[in-house]
C-alpha cells in the first residue's frame, strides 16, 4: 500500500507540468535523437554545449524518450518512479534495522515530505541523486551487519555514480559512511580500514570513469562543457559546480552568489527551505540526539547507534553545508535530506514506542509529536487563506496527543495504540497535505517551490522569468513558448543545417528546440557566460553553413564569465537583417555561408 499511494502521488496527472524544466528536456530531447549527445549529455542533437552537470539523470530522461517518444510524460516519469524507487529502499533500510514498522513510518514520512513531492514530478538530477544515496545507505547497513567489503563496495558504486548525477553534493555523505563502519562494523580495525579503503576506491572508478573519458576525448570531437571556462570536467566540478557554490565565487555565475539567500543556521526553517523540509526537522534531530543517548552504553557495534549515525550524519552535514554555503542555492536542494529526516523519525518514533514504559522514552515520543505540532503551525501560517482549518486541527490535536503519550505506561494496550495512531495522523497531515497540494500543481522553469501556489521563480505553467515569447528575464529562468508562426519559419529550410538557429542562453534555446524538433545551439550556455562558441569560432561556422538563423532575445549579462555570446549577438545584428516573426527577430545566417 505504501509504494501503491507513492505511486499515485507521484505519477498522477504528472504531464500536466508540460516539459517541467525545459533545459533538461531539451537534453533529454538531444538524447533520444544521438547517442553522442546521450552520453556527453548535450543539450542539442548536434552536440554543441553539455548541460552544467553530469549527465546520469538526462541518461535516463533520454532512454525514455527513445522507447517511448518525446512528450511530457516520457520526460517526467523516470523521476517519479525514481521517488518510488526511493521510498522502497529506505523502507527497506529502516527495516532492517528497526523492524517494518519503523520503516513503512520512514517510508511514508518521505513520500509525504513537500520538496519530495515536487522534485520526484520534476525533471531536474535531484531525483536521481536521492535514489543512489539511499541505496548507498541501505548497502552501508548491510555491510555493517556482517563487515562486507562487498556491500561497502556496492555502496561506494552507489555515491560514485551519484556523482554523475550532481557532482561533489554526492560525496556529502561519505564522512557518516566511513566514520560509522570505520567504528561499528564488525571485525578487526586493520580489516574496517581495508574495506574503507576498497569502498572509496569503488567510488572514484564509479564516479570518475566517464570523467577521464571526456578529459581525454579530444575537445573539437565531443560538445563544449556547460558551466565551465576552459572546456573541463573537472574544472566545472570543483569550480562552479564544487568549491564556487560554498564560497560564492562562482565564475560564469550571473551575479555571482548574490541574490541566493542568506546563509546562516536558520536557512532550514526559514522563508526559503522551511515549507520544503522543516516539517519533521526539528523531530529528526530530536530522535537523532535522543537516540544516540540511550544507545551511549550499546555495544561498538550496535545497529540501531550505526544506523542512527549513517541517517544523523548524513542530515547534519548536509544540512550545515546547505545552510552556511554562500554561493547558489536553491530551496528545492533540501531534498536531499528527506532520506535522512525521514529515517530517523521512523527509528525514533518507533523505538520510544517499543520502550513506552521508558519515562525517558516517553518524553522523547511526548517530546517529538509536540514539537512537530508547533513547526507544522508556524509553517502553515505562511499560507494563511489555505485550508486555514488545519492549522488549529494540527496544532491543538497535536498538543493534546503529545500530553497523552506522556499517559502511555499507564494506558490500556488499546487506548495506547489509538494515541499512538492519532499522534502519527496528526503529525503527517500537514506535511501529506502540503505534498498533494504541491502535486496539484503544474510545475515549470528553473526554480519550482511546494505548495498550493508553487509558482517560486521561474515556476508555474508560463515558466516564470524567461517564460513568454521574448524570454522575459533574459530567459535566464525559464523557456519561452514559441508560436506556430516562429516554429515554422525555424523550420523552412534548415534541415541541412546542424543547428537550425542559435540563441543566447540554454533555456531560450530548449524552448525553441523542443517546439522545433530540431537544434538549436545555446550560446554561452545556460548563464550566456561561457565562452562557447568564441565569436570567431560561430563566424566560421555561420561561413560554413552550419547554423541557419540567430534569434534575438534579451539576456542579462554576467558578472563573471566569458562575454562572447553578447559579442556575437552584437556582429550577427551589425552584419544581417533582422526579420520580425510575431514578435520574435530572427536573422537568416543563410547570407553569410
Amino acid at each position: 500500500m505504501l509504494l501503491v499511494g507513492t505511486g499515485v502521488l507521484y505519477l498522477w496527472d504528472l504531464g500536466a507540468s508540460g516539459w517541467a524544466n525545459a533545459y533538461y528536456s531539451a537534453a533529454a530531447q538531444a538524447g533520444g535523437q544521438s547517442w553522442s549527445a546521450w552520453f556527453f549529455g548535450a543539450t542539442d542533437a548536434a552536440g554543441g554545449i553539455t548541460v552544467d552537470k553530469t549527465p546520469a539523470a538526462t541518461w535516463l530522461m533520454g532512454l525514455s524518450v527513445r522507447v517511448f517518444g518525446l512528450s511530457s510524460w516520457s520526460v517526467l516519469v523516470p523521476q517519479a518512479l525514481c521517488g518510488v524507487a526511493a521510498v522502497a529502499v529506505l523502507h527497506a533500510a529502516v527495516k532492517r534495522t528497526s523492524g517494518p514498522a519503523a520503516g513503512l513510518v520512514a517510508g511514508a514520512v518521505l513520500a509525504l515530505t513537500p520538496v519530495a513531492a515536487l522534485m520526484f514530478r520534476f525533471n531536474n538530477p535531484d531525483a536521481l541523486l536521492v535514489l543512489l544515496l539511499t541505496a548507498a545507505a541501505y548497502c552501508v547497513l548491510r555491510a555493517l551487519e556482517g563487515a562486507s567489503p562487498a556491500w561497502l563496495a556496492l555502496a561506494g558504486a552507489a555515491v560514485g555514480f551519484a556523482f554523475l548525477a550532481k557532482m561533489l553534493q554526492a560525496f556529502l555523505v561519505l564522512p557518516a559512511f566511513g566514520l560509522v563502519y570505520l567504528v561499528a562494523a564488525p571485525t578487526g580495525l586493520g580489516k574496517r580500514l581495508a574495506h574503507l579503503g576498497g569502498a572509496l576506491g569503488a567510488v572514484v572508478v564509479a564516479g570518475g570513469w566517464w570523467v577521464a573519458v571526456v578529459e581525454l576525448v579530444p575537445a573539437s570531437a565531443r560538445p563544449y562543457i556547460g558551466g565551465s571556462q576552459e572546456n573541463s570536467v573537472l574544472e566545472l566540478a570543483l569550480g562552479y559546480n564544487g568549491i564556487g557554490r560554498l564560497n560564492g565565487d562562482e565564475v560564469g555565475s550571473v551575479g555571482g552568489g548574490a541574490g541566493w539567500g542568506t546563509p546562516g543556521l536558520t536557512r532550514l526553517f526559514g522563508t526559503e527551505m522551511g515549507s520544503e523540509i522543516a516539517w519533521l526537522l526539528p523531530a529528526a534531530l530530536l530522535a537523532l540526539v535522543g537516540g544516540l543517548w540511550l544507545t551511549r552504553r550499546a555495544p561498538r557495534t550496535d545497529r540501531t547507534r550505526a544506523a542512527l549515525v549513517v541517517w544523523g550524519g548524513w542530515l547534519v552535514v548536509t544540512g550545515l553545508v546547505f545552510s552556511l554555503m554562500s554561493g547558489i542555492i536553491h530551496p528545492y536542494y533540501a531534498v536531499a535530506l528527506a532520506p535522512a529526516v525521514a529515517a530517523l523519525v521512523g527509528i525514533g518514533a518507533v523505538g520510544c514506542w517499543r520502550n513506552r514504559h521508558d519515562h525517558a522514552s516517553v518524553g522523547l515520543l511526548a517530546a517529538g509529536v509536540a514539537i512537530t505540532a508547533v513547526e507544522c503551525s508556524l509553517l502553515l501560517a505562511r499560507e494563511p487563506d489555505w485550508l486555514p482549518w488545519l492549522r488549529p486541527v494540527v496544532l491543538f490535536g497535536g498538543l493534546l496527543a503529545a500530553a497523552l503519550i506522556v499517559l502511555l505506561p499507564v494506558l490500556p494496550r488499546l487506548a495506547a495504540r489509538g494515541v499512538g495512531v492519532l499522534a502519527l495522523v496528526l503529525a503527517l497531515a500537514a506535511p501529506g497535505a502540503y505534498s498533494v497540494a504541491t502535486a496539484a500543481v503544474a510545475h515549470s522553469g528553473a526554480l519550482p517551490s511546494v505548495g498550493p501556489a508553487g509558482q517560486g521563480f521561474g515556476g508555474g505553467p508560463g515558466g516564470g522569468f524567461g517564460g513568454g515569447r521574448g524570454g522575459g528575464m533574459g530567459g535566464l529562468l525559464g523557456a519561452p513558448t514559441p508560436s506556430e508562426a516562429v516554429v515554422t519559419a525555424l523550420r523552412t529550410g534548415s534541415e541541412g543545417y546542424e543547428w537550425a538557429a542559435a540563441v543566447i542562453g540554454s533555456n531560450n534555446a530548449a524552448g525553441y528546440q523542443l517546439a522545433v524538433d530540431l537544434p538549436v545551439f545555446a550560446l554561452g550556455g545556460f548563464n550566456g557566460t561561457d565562452p562557447a562558441p568564441t565569436l570567431e569560432q560561430f563566424q566560421r561556422m555561420v561561413a560554413d553553413g552550419r547554423v541557419h538563423y540567430y534569434i534575438a532575445a534579451t539576456f542579462m549579462q554576467g558578472s563573471s564569465g566569458s562575454d562572447d555570446a553578447h559579442e556575437i549577438a552584437d556582429w550577427v545584428q551589425r552584419s544581417f537583417t533582422a526579420t520580425d516573426v510575431d514578435g520574435v527577430t530572427l536573422y537568416d545566417l543563410s547570407a553569410g555561408a
